[in-house]
């Protein structure tokens, strides 16, 4: 049996270990850069700046449900698509970053416009490394209004099942 410690002393002790937004200004404005490159490389198609952005580790979930792809399948997916001079336009329009209580992990979520899709949505966590801040899991997705919702979920169901 431990001995009780008095409620009074936990706040102070909860204040140091919950994440904030407010963080140091410093890391979330290099986390920040590295998003904020992340859409700069894509829409100039420079893959190799592109893709040294995430870990070695990392997961891409893409927009269909089939598209959870390591940092290879997804270099394989798109590479040769920057080696066309394509790439993909996704501007900023907010974003929220959370950085973790030691500082070596953050989170994340964007609004994005795009000409191609409109509204979309990233989310994702970033690891600081030795290297810097590198996206762990990027997550891409296309917001649905709840007042289409119901339309729009039983169109994707009706997909599925012919699929199967």
């Amino acid at each position: 049996m431990g001995i009780p410690i008095p409620n009074l002393l936990y706040p102070p002790v909860l204040q140091g270990l919950q994440a904030t937004e407010q963080g140091p200004k410093a890391e979330i404005a290099k986390i920040n850069a590295v998003l904020d490159s992340l859409h700069k490389y894509a829409a100039k198609a420079d893959g190799k700046a592109y893709f040294n952005l995430y870990a070695d580790d990392a997961v891409f979930l893409g927009t269909d449900v089939t598209e959870r792809w390591t940092k290879a399948e997804f270099q394989a997916y798109a590479m040769p698509t920057f080696s066309r001079g394509s790439g993909w336009r996704y501007t900023p329009r907010e974003r929220h970053v959370i950085l973790s209580p030691m500082s070596n992990m953050a989170w994340f979520d964007e609004v994005l416009d795009s000409e191609n899709y409109g509204t979309s949505r990233g989310t994702g966590v970033l690891i600081r490394t030795k290297a810097g801040w590198k996206i762990s899991q990027y997550h891409l997705t296309f917001p649905i209004p709840n007042d289409l919702a119901d339309k729009m979920t039983a169109q994707i169901m009706a997909y599925e099942k012919k699929a199967k």
